[in-house]
């Protein structure tokens, strides 16, 4: 496993935070929330960690009309099984 700078730590610990309480998170409430435009990436920081997160492939419409596919990640509360 590679090394952590202090700022993916703390992007860790945010996302982390936010996914316990919320439940989910993409990447637009990533940015804007935490300014955070790798949520990919902490996101496997976060499973190598040994967190049980889940993809969720979302597709929608904008207000244009046209579809928007995007990520939702979703962690898996261990205490549910």
């Amino acid at each position: 496993m590679r090394e952590k700078t202090e700022h993916t730590r703390t992007q860790c610990n945010k996302i982390l935070n936010h996914l316990m309480t919320e439940g989910s998170i993409t990447q637009a409430q990533a940015v804007e929330k935490f300014g955070c435009y790798r949520l990919s990436a902490r996101i496997y920081d976060l499973k190598e960690e040994g967190h049980d997160i889940k993809t969720i492939r979302c597709v929608k419409r904008n207000a244009e009309g046209n579809v928007v596919q995007f990520a939702k990640y979703v962690l898996v509360d261990e205490t549910d099984f």
